[in-house]
């Protein structure tokens, strides 16, 4: 892939800087690494702060389409550090199964949320629920139990987009 406008990635970050947003995006390690890269491209197109891997997990980068280039990628090792590295901020877990309020019914999302996400077979572990927050549901219609966690964390941050950006 080549770099938009002929810069290079670390230049394109530093251009994208200012028009990041007040949110960050935490991936709990899905032992799917096409998941975690197909995060990264979904998330590029809302510009969060960060996006923290949770564990040492490795990611498939053509997944991501080249976006991790032009992402602040920050990996911890588990739960610990990534409680240590998101500290002071509030914690949203998007998990289905002990959802605390659905998506559309979220009155106002915090100043720089963390979205949690965990994976398609596990969830996110007990102990990062109960630390949250909030734990936000995302509606669904069919008889198909789970949306796959990229399309889930798209929509989680469409609908964040879309309350900041109304109207404008």
């Amino acid at each position: 892939m080549v770099p938009p406008l002929g810069y290079s990635p670390e230049e394109v970050r530093a251009l994208l800087a200012p028009l990041r947003n007040d949110f960050a995006v935490a991936v709990w390690n899905f032992q799917n690494p096409f998941s975690i890269g197909g995060i990264i491209r979904v998330a590029h197109s809302f510009l969060p702060r960060e996006i923290v891997i949770i564990g040492e997990a490795p990611y498939y980068e053509k997944a991501s389409m080249g976006m991790h280039k032009y992402e602040h990628l920050v990996t911890v090792p588990g739960e610990e550090a990534f409680l240590d590295h998101v500290a002071g901020r509030p914690l949203w877990s998007v998990e289905k199964d002990h959802a605390t309020v659905g998506l559309w019914d979220v009155e106002a999302f915090p100043r720089d949320v963390v979205f949690v996400l965990g994976s398609e077979r596990a969830g996110l572990p007990r102990s990062i629920i109960d630390r949250s927050e909030a734990v936000v549901g995302v509606p669904m219609f069919g008889v198909n139990h789970s949306y796959p966690v990229t399309v889930a964390a798209g929509i989680v941050m469409s609908e964040w987009a879309r309350r900041k950006y109304r109207g404008r």
